[in-house]
């Protein structure tokens, strides 16, 4: 089992930039994906970035050379940082992670989120 906490959102002027951060608990398989998501209407969800065991990162179109996700596998944490915000980055950010659990094959887990609004 894997738990997602995140924090660092709020509320941010245009232009101005935020760190998100997710802690993460249990125990992750030696190859996983961490990555941040956007939740949509509808209850669906947009990548924003993601960062794979094998160096892979991916960004959505929207956040490319804006936003940089990081990981410390060490103390078991996930970033996002995010730069030049704009009103349209407005959302709850969701931290996910996608661990593969033996006989049963990938597993997603998701957080709860965190507010990010970007406005004057």
């Amino acid at each position: 089992q894997v738990q997602l906490v995140e924090s660092g959102g709020g509320l941010v002027q245009p232009g101005g930039s935020l760190r998100l951060s997710c802690g993460i608990s249990g125990t992750l398989s030696p190859t996983n994906r961490l990555g941040w998501y956007r939740q949509l209407p509808g209850n669906k969800r947009e990548l924003t970035a993601a960062s794979d065991t094998d160096g892979t990162i991916d960004y959505g179109d929207s956040v490319k050379g804006r936003f940089a996700v990081s990981r410390d596998n060490t103390k078991k944490m996930l970033y996002l940082q995010m730069n030049n915000l704009t009103p349209e980055d407005t959302g709850v950010y969701i931290c996910h992670a996608r661990v593969w659990i033996t006989l049963r094959g990938w597993k997603d887990y998701y957080g709860r989120g965190t507010q990010v609004t970007v406005a004057s």
